[in-house]
């Protein structure tokens, strides 16, 4: 159900070069404790290293507040039954005054609910300002993750799956009617892909360890029924040379171009990079920012330069830092023409 958005008509005239950076401050109220690989101090650290990056890159990036998404939206993606767990979760946790477990490895407490909703809100505003033209890119420094989520379970530090609410909500509101989704979070999106299975008009691409957790994305998981064909999973062996890596992605980037998405998201997940304490691949700032630009250039002619990239792992704090301002860089480069 559209609601109250206009389709908005393609091809869109952009008179922006600015990127968005969408945010949420209740994101950074969600406490998982000091303990949890997912903690606090993440957002933080992404947050530091923008503010000493955004002098120099002032005039190329404009910081939004996002609002939270509306439970309609998020039920686009999530089942009634999900949204009343997680929602009695977080009340409880707020009552208690206590962390809650919803399995051993996500937790929840008094703020949660409002940074779930923030960070979908992001996500969602941050598509629909790319979408109407208002500028090339987006990117979500935003928290809870969201790519484990499947439609009816939190799991794997994520509530709810912010890209695929945005992604979905991209389709149901006219914007794109086609996307793709590149997510290289050294763990496989296997709720990004499960809500996505058998959707035609969704493309998942997924780089990611294996073995690792959840221990789904393999390579004879191409989708199902109509959307066949429209799964495309990379699972690759820890401590490889980042170029096996990059090369790896970009051979099935230009696969996926073949899909001619009219929009791209991205699941940046910087687990992925050499310094994470529960990842093993080797990639560093510089990887990601060569493969931020390689997507944009490598669909740009169907989706032309549409892109929003939507924060997911990264569990070393200053390394995470380092790598979403070579993110952010090369999304204000190409938005330029500059890479």
């Amino acid at each position: 159900m559209a609601g109250s958005y206009e389709p908005v008509p393609k091809p869109i005239n952009r008179t922006m070069d600015r990127v968005a950076l969408f945010a949420h401050e209740a994101c950074s109220a969600h406490d998982t404790g000091w303990q949890h690989p997912e903690h606090q101090g993440r957002l933080r650290a992404v947050m530091s290293a923008l503010g000493k990056a955004l002098p120099e890159l002032n005039d190329r990036v404009t910081p939004l507040h996002a609002n939270p998404a509306s439970l309609s939206e998020i039920m686009r993606v999530h089942t009634d039954d999900h949204v009343a767990t997680v929602r009695d979760a977080c009340e409880r946790a707020a009552e208690k005054r206590e962390i809650l477990r919803l399995d051993p490895d996500t937790v929840v407490s008094g703020r949660s609910w409002d940074a779930a909703l923030g960070a979908c809100g992001a996500a969602v505003e941050a598509m629909r300002w790319v979408g109407r033209g208002n500028g090339p890119s987006a990117f979500c420094p935003i928290r809870p993750p969201g790519h484990h989520a499947t439609s009816d379970r939190a799991m794997g530090f994520c509530l709810f799956n912010n890209v695929a609410v945005a992604a979905r909500s991209a389709l149901v509101e006219g914007i794109a009617d086609r996307v793709l989704i590149v997510d290289w979070d050294v763990h496989h999106g296997n709720g990004t892909q499960d809500i996505f299975y058998e959707d035609p008009d969704v493309f998942y691409l997924s780089l990611h360890q294996h073995p690792q957790y959840p221990g789904t994305g393999l390579a004879h998981e191409t989708g199902r029924g109509a959307g066949e064909g429209t799964t495309l999973n990379l699972p690759m062996a820890a401590g490889l040379s980042p170029d096996r890596y990059v090369d790896a992605l970009l051979e099935a980037l230009d696969r996926a171009a073949g899909f001619a998405p009219e929009m791209v998201f991205i699941s940046a997940g910087f687990d992925a990079g050499r310094d994470d304490p529960i990842g093993g691949f080797t990639l560093e700032p510089e990887h990601f920012a060569l493969l931020t630009s390689e997507v944009i250039e490598r669909t740009r002619s169907s989706a032309s330069g549409r892109m929003v990239s939507v924060l997911e792992g990264g569990y070393d704090p200053a390394e995470l830092g380092r790598c979403v301002t070579a993110h952010l860089t090369a999304l204000t480069e190409a938005a330029r023409g500059d890479s």
